[in-house]
């Protein structure tokens, strides 16, 4: 009876205290939150340039977070790529690549023809102040370097338009000089 007891004491401490570790956790995450500043980087792009997120203020920023094996990924690539193609020149698409190696990342970007450009977290360094989870994630920066929308999941390009016209100061997408 006595063992049972100091069993069950032990288990609900251990409950006490896994409850307590979360809720400080919480507490004092650093996560970057919507309304909050976009926290800044600096990352490789493909050409072997460093690109920071601070090279881009005074733009709208769309960062997105991708694995090129994720399916979802997949799926929105074709979105992402129609973005660019359309309204590249007004709102920057910034696409981060989660602890891949450059070469997977370029066979990536050949198979589905993209424009935009990729930035390489090679240690995924920049998931945990992001808070991101999984992929894909994207984060709508405003031209001041605050997340105005936090999005899970793969987008459509009527989507990140949508989007960009609530958040943005341009407020209106011209149709791009490419597409013209």
């Amino acid at each position: 009876m006595l063992r049972k007891l100091v069993r069950v004491t032990i288990i609900v401490l251990i409950g006490v205290a896994f409850i307590y570790m979360a809720i400080n956790l919480a507490e004092k995450s650093t996560a970057a939150e919507v309304g909050g500043p976009a926290p800044d980087f600096t990352l490789e792009n493909m050409d072997g340039n460093m690109v920071s997120l601070t090279d881009y203020r005074g733009e709208f920023v769309i960062l997105n977070f991708f694995a090129s094996w994720c399916p979802p990924c997949r799926e929105e690539a074709p979105e992402l790529q129609s973005f660019e193609e359309e309204y590249g020149d007004q709102t920057k698409l910034l696409i981060l690549s989660r602890a891949e190696p450059k070469i997977q990342v370029q066979e990536f970007i050949e198979e589905f023809k993209s424009t935009s450009t990729y930035l390489l977290d090679y240690n995924d360094s920049m998931a945990k102040p992001y808070g991101v989870a999984g992929q894909p994630e994207t984060f709508f920066i405003d031209e001041s370097g605050i997340i105005r929308y936090h999005h899970v999941g793969p987008m459509t390009k009527e989507f990140m338009v949508e989007t960009v016209n609530k958040y943005t100061k341009n407020h209106h997408y011209q149709k791009s000089k490419r597409t013209q």
